[in-house]
């Protein structure tokens, strides 16, 4: 699935909140410049069923599964299917029925019998099985067995009186009917319109576990099988599966069509996708098998030409990046109406939000491209890992997206050199990731899952962020080129098969000669990162740097602080960067060739914090000022300063005096973090006192106003990608700060707009501009962005008014906004997007919080913890709350409540709302006094 960011709160991608740092309110304004890359929602529960604890033992130990592999993580008590039988080709037909929303389904699925048996269990949910036949050695073994369906646990298990040998081959024949849902799972509808009309089509979304919604099988990644789909629909309709088109034949009487497909190479039941409906597409010949973009009529095909030709080329490039040919017949890329993600890596297949695969390059801001690449890339590079080679369960879920949000960086940065993704690299994915893992509720990258509604809720900033961060690690720590050696000896090795993290461990070590697994291992097994506090040595011209477990409430017990993390220091000189020094054990020594400037942690590519005194702290703000440290350098400083002080590492005041010595910054990812650290802290001072929250307003204006000013807010085609943002960031920063120059541009603006220019206002700013005045303005204003959500032209502007709504702070329109999201005009997909919204002042959250306790038993209902947004909802409504008070409500509320499927989101969100309360019982005065002694504050309270 696609990567996400902290910046999915601002853009169009339904944010895992899990992965955001803080709860990021708009006084930031303007999203960050890079995409946001695949999440999933998490799915449906599965457990073994009682019916086939009568018939087999549980493999409780990995190992049993894989006989060409090297077996799986060994997890105690995992609930999976038994190994009697394994799948070995799936001949799948189905029809859907838009009228009735369901469909008719024949599958017939070829069984190696690994031992003597008399049943047969597989995965089914939601699916009514009317017959079932089972055969062996070409004859009937029963035509009316048994068949016992568990619903809790989503196992069906065919029982028969005549047992089939081991050895021998069995095929399963099932004909069942399905629910074309409107969940946005399994097989599913999506639906748009056309001319005011509800068209819809069908699309599927099987990962994690619901390819057993679609169709019965059997639904876990190791169980590759060979697929043959075939589509009957109206014809009309275009039909996709993985494959290309075998045969087209009339059918009923000609009445409808049957479209076979090829027969695809092994693969995984969650990679498995069909889509029947009317779609337009657009084709090039760019690439050595045909590559197409397909939309419904009610979009602009033309607006897939961008990720079009970058498919061809970024399929070419990976081909040779990773000396493997891409092995299906076509690649077909198509924007879903309705999608609970980002994306889907479907192989041959691939889905995606209709925001993150179109884009109008004319009205479309610079942040919306950079996302809809690296997204189109991140899908791409599963193609190979993740399709071809696949992890064997899902606790090596993050050797999937891991590896391919790293590859999304790799590839746009050798792409789009001039768009410096490295940079935002560090302000974005690095930050998700330590922001995520400082808290007590995290867990390690390999995370030992045994349930599907585990399974479900690891899809987050771990696997994802600080998984493709590991991977940077370990890249700069071998050299990308051994790095990427690695790789494709590891895709050699394993085409077709499955693997754990070991695997590549053992092809990187292998083609570099290091110790890679024994270095490795420590951040993949174990939860959290490290602070390494320095201290210096002047007499021996050397520093004393020490490890300590990292946790964001600022509280680490001794029994948390046991693991020594191999972390590469990373040391920067005058004399340029040592990348070999590497802390091992809890302390040690280092020479430090002159102490006057060494840094830690260079570019910011090693995983943990760096804390300085303060002394050190400003003798790095000058270094910074004379250009002695790399961009990445800086804004990780800021960073690092920015969680060192609100964790209690460091005082608040001094990260102040930080932020207001970097007035002279020029570069946007800079300047971007320095934004987000101010906004992070506005955030948690949101419920304090109006003089308070007045002053750090007053401080943000005083460090963006002239700058924002200096770049102005018009846009010019000599603006570059990433001045454009620049611009586009200081302009909403300026004007959340009441700057009223940038006030005054945005109203005048907004009036020619909603006059009928609809030009007068950028792309780039128009969230902003949007986001400005409806913070100042009543109804009239509301009512133009309602209007410009119902009836854009595109869904990035649709989706951006949708997000703007929330600013309004009249009770009136919060609790229009309220209404707006869970009407029928907002899709779930983007339940998040008017909700975010209010987290920009305290009437909105207030009232949004008890919105949702009022409402729990429909939004429940409406949102079921195995489809995965209700967590996001649960994380978004709890993530402005800071006060100790709000913090015991919440805990309240949910002890009350079945937690199972959104039990992480709960925790992570008590976590952080702990971490708030905290810093502001050790710094309200501390911080009180630094904006009165520095004039922000008029009389310290």
């Amino acid at each position: 699935m696609r990567r996400f960011s902290t910046r999915a709160l601002l853009q169009a991608k339904p944010p895992l909140l899990s992965a955001v740092r803080s709860p990021l309110p708009l006084f930031l304004s303007a999203p960050r410049s890079a995409p946001a890359r695949s999440t999933i929602h998490p799915r449906s529960r599965y457990t073994l069923s009682q019916t086939s604890k009568r018939y087999c033992s549980y493999r409780r130990m990995c190992g049993s599964r894989r006989g060409e592999a090297s077996g799986s993580t060994n997890v105690q008590g995992r609930e999976v299917l038994p190994t009697n039988v394994k799948p070995v080709h799936y001949d799948l037909t189905l029809e859907p029925n838009f009228e009735k929303f369901t469909y008719d389904g024949t599958v017939v699925i070829d069984l190696q019998v690994n031992e003597d048996t008399d049943f047969i269990s597989l995965n089914s949910n939601e699916i009514d099985i009317h017959s079932a036949v089972v055969s062996s050695k070409g004859a009937v073994v029963e035509s009316k067995p048994e068949i016992s369906i568990n619903k809790d646990n989503q196992v069906a298990t065919i029982k028969f009186n005549q047992a089939i040998s081991a050895g021998s081959d069995a095929q399963l024949k099932l004909t069942f009917t399905g629910i074309l849902n409107d969940n946005m799972a399994g097989f599913y509808r999506s639906s748009y319109k056309v001319n005011g009309e509800t068209k819809y089509i069908a699309s599927t979304q099987m990962e994690p576990t619901d390819c057993r919604r679609a169709f019965p099988c059997f639904d876990e990644p190791a169980l590759k099988a060979k697929f043959t789909v075939t589509l009957v629909a109206d014809k009309s309709m275009t039909c996709l599966s993985n494959m290309d088109v075998e045969s087209e034949t009339d059918v009923q009487g000609g009445a409808k069509k049957a479209v076979k497909f090829s027969t695809s190479p092994q693969m995984s039941t969650y990679l498995v996708a069909f889509i029947v409906g009317h779609l337009n597409y657009i084709e090039t010949k760019n690439f050595r098998v045909p590559v197409r973009v397909y939309a419904t009529p009610d979009q602009d095909i033309e607006h897939g030409r961008f990720s079009l030709e970058l498919a061809a080329k970024t399929l070419a490039f990976y081909e040779k990046a990773f000396d493997n040919d891409f092995p299906l017949p076509k690649m077909d890329m198509v924007a879903v109406p309705d999608f609970s993600a980002g994306a889907m890596e479907n192989w041959g297949l691939i889905t995606y939000r209709i925001v993150d695969v179109l884009l109008d390059e004319k009205n479309s801001g610079a942040s919306r491209k950079e996302r809809i690449a690296e997204t189109v890339q991140h899908e791409l590079a599963h193609q190979w890992f993740g399709n071809l080679v696949t992890m064997d369960f899902w606790d090596g879920l993050w050797l999937n997206e891991g590896f391919a949000t790293w590859m999304s960086w790799y590839s746009c940065n050798v792409f789009y050199p001039e768009w410096k993704v490295w940079q935002t690299y560090v302000i974005d994915s690095l930050q998700s990731a330590l922001s995520l893992d400082s808290l007590r509720s995290s867990h390690p990258i390999e995370v030992p899952v045994k349930r599907a509604d585990e399974i479900n809720q690891i899809f987050d900033a771990i696997s994802y962020s600080k998984g493709s961060s590991v991977l940077r690690m370990i890249s700069k720590y071998l050299g990308e080129d051994v790095f990427l050696q690695g790789v494709r000896n590891y895709i050699k090795k394993h085409a077709y098969g499955n693997t754990e993290t070991g695997d590549l461990w053992a092809a990187l070590a292998d083609a570099s000669g290091k110790p890679v697994q024994s270095v490795m291992d420590v951040w993949t097994k174990n939860v959290g990162f490290p602070v390494i506090s320095v201290t210096e040595n002047p007499a021996s011209s050397s520093i004393n740097v020490k490890q300590n477990r990292f946790l964001r409430t600022g509280d680490v017990k001794p029994e948390e602080d046991k693991v020594l993390y191999p972390c590469m220091l990373g040391l920067r000189t005058k004399d340029g960067v040592d990348e070999d020094t590497m802390l091992s054990e809890r302390e040690k020594e280092f020479k430090v060739p002159d102490l006057d400037f060494y840094k830690l942690n260079a570019d910011h590519s090693a995983i943990y914090r760096t804390s300085y005194s303060p002394e050190r702290l400003s003798k790095l703000g000058k270094a910074a000022r004379d250009g002695l440290l790399s961009v990445e350098d800086r804004a990780g400083m800021i960073a690092d300063s920015g969680a060192l002080a609100a964790s209690g590492y460091q005082k608040t005041s001094g990260l102040l005096s930080l932020l207001q010595g970097l007035d002279t910054e020029s570069e946007f990812v800079v300047w971007n973090e320095i934004l987000t650290r101010i906004g992070t802290l506005r955030a948690a001072w949101i419920f304090e006192n109006d003089q308070s929250k007045a002053a750090l307003k007053a401080f943000q204006r005083s460090l963006v106003s002239s700058k924002a000013h200096e770049l102005g807010w018009d846009f010019s085609e000599k603006d570059d990608h990433i001045l454009q943002q620049f611009k586009a960031l200081m302009f909403g920063s300026a004007g959340m700060a009441e700057d009223p120059v940038v006030i005054k541009a945005a109203q005048d603006m907004f009036a020619r707009f909603a006059a009928g220019d609809v030009s007068a206002i950028h792309p780039n700013i128009r969230g902003s501009v949007f986001t400005i005045v409806l913070k100042h303005g009543g109804a009239k204003e509301y009512d133009v962005v309602l209007d410009r959500f119902r009836n854009a032209p595109t869904s990035d502007e649709k989706t951006t008014a949708l997000r703007c709504l929330g600013t309004a702070e009249d009770p009136k329109l919060i609790q229009r906004t309220l209404d707006l999201a869970v009407g029928d005009e907002v899709k779930n997909q983007d339940i998040y997007q008017p909700l975010g919204g209010l987290r920009n002042h305290t009437a909105g959250i207030e009232t949004r919080w008890t919105w949702l306790k009022e409402n729990w038993d429909e939004i429940y209902k409406r949102l079921p913890p195995s489809l995965g947004m209700l967590g996001t909802v649960v994380q978004l409504t709890t993530a402005s709350f800071c006060t100790e008070a709000q913090l015991k409500d919440v805990k309240n509320f949910f002890d009350s409540k079945d937690t199972k499927g959104y039990d992480r989101a709960v925790e992570q969100s008590l976590d952080a709302i702990r971490a708030k309360v905290n810093w502001l019982q050790r710094d309200r005065e501390d911080v009180e006094t630094w904006l009165s002694k520095n004039q922000y504050l008029q009389s310290k309270l």
